[in-house]
């Protein structure tokens, strides 16, 4: 692309951008600020943000608003995700006004949220390689509301899988898969030391637009959960049940014995899933995978516990020892208090994954 064709592209996108700003600030009748949130599978998209010619997150939100609109929709987001890294619940804001489609020029009421929520949907539906991006939900916020800085805190989570098996092809791009066994023990003091107000300059990747490299980190927590997917043995469907057609099943049936079947269940000889959480107001440019990657490190015993605390001392990224992939890591939640109308919190800087 030109330098005369990026810099047409920027402006049209600002245009666009100040069309929307004006017709908030002036009261529109027809204009509503809506909250959006939308859940989506990265393995296929570019990250979050927008980029000429590249599928994106936002640029296929943006796609399916202008279908559902009939103009260019600009949206803000709260969080934008790298190549790679999925969402629970993500969420941006659109300002959206409703025009009559029978007389050309009037301003009609705004939509109700549920209209929205459908419209959305079924546009990106409609987009091709569709199927890993869905609106999960709308609502109605005020005219000064940013999705970005009135978000309260951040949760993401990050699966690994552990053990030297091969990991299933339902898993594929959904986890970080190690083969070391991790221990949590060791795992969960290094987020001890983690957690808290700090410099995470050792956390911060090149390319990082935060002011500041000091941050709080208000939960870094390690847990097991169950793997994924995880199907019913016929001990589990026996437990669970004392209907006449589960109570007689034999323990030795070929569901049992079977090694390729006891895989998918949820029996000891599985893959251990690991989740690492991490929950603050707002996060460095790649930030918990670094974080991931030094935890990681400590449960598989290259770094003692120890280590951890020197690591955050030194302030600089290359004593951290690896950076965990994008395919683990999940947006999980964005905290908002919608009791809250007033004016706009200050920039929190949040540079996401």
């Amino acid at each position: 692309m030109s330098e005369q064709e990026a810099s047409a592209a920027v402006k049209g996108s600002e245009g666009v951008k100040r069309k929307r700003e004006e017709m908030i600030a002036v009261g529109k009748a027809g204009v509503q600020r809506y909250l959006v949130t939308v859940e989506y599978m990265g393995t296929r998209f570019l990250g979050f943000q927008r980029q000429r010619d590249k599928r994106t997150v936002q640029g296929c939100l943006e796609a399916a608003l202008e279908k559902f609109v009939g103009e260019p929709v600009i949206s803000a987001v709260s969080s934008r995700t790298d190549a790679g890294v999925h969402a629970l619940a993500n969420t941006c804001h659109v300002d959206i006004e409703r025009r009559s489609k029978r007389k050309p020029g009037e301003v009609m009421p705004p939509h109700d949220p549920g209209v929205v929520h459908r419209a959305i949907n079924h546009f990106l539906h409609a987009q091709k390689n569709a199927g890993d991006m869905a609106v999960v939900g709308v609502r109605c916020v005020p005219p000064g509301f940013h999705c970005r800085y009135k978000a309260q805190e951040r949760t993401y989570h990050y699966r690994l899988l552990t053990g030297n098996r091969q990991m299933s092809i339902f898993q594929k791009d959904q986890a970080w898969h190690v083969s070391e066994e991790l221990n949590l023990e060791s795992m969960m003091e290094a987020c001890k030391v983690l957690v808290g107000h700090h410099n995470f300059s050792s956390f911060r990747a090149t390319g990082c637009q935060a002011l500041s490299p000091i941050k709080t980190l208000d939960e870094l927590h390690v847990c097991e959960m169950p793997v994924w997917p995880c199907f019913p043995s016929p001990e589990d469907r026996k437990l669970s049940s004392e209907s006449p057609e589960t109570k007689d099943i034999d323990k030795s049936t070929s569901e049992s014995t079977d090694p390729i079947l006891r895989s998918k269940q949820g029996t000891q000889d599985n893959l251990r899933c690991i989740v690492v959480t991490a929950r603050a107001r707002s996060f460095l440019y790649h930030q918990v995978r670094l974080l991931v990657g030094t935890l990681k490190a400590v449960g598989s015993g290259a770094l003692a516990v120890h280590d951890v605390k020197r690591i955050l001392d030194a302030q600089d990224i290359t004593q951290v020892p690896a950076m965990a992939p994008a395919c683990g890591l999940y947006l999980a939640h964005v905290k908002y208090d919608f009791s809250d109308d007033n004016e706009l919190g200050p920039n929190t800087d949040d540079e996401s994954e």
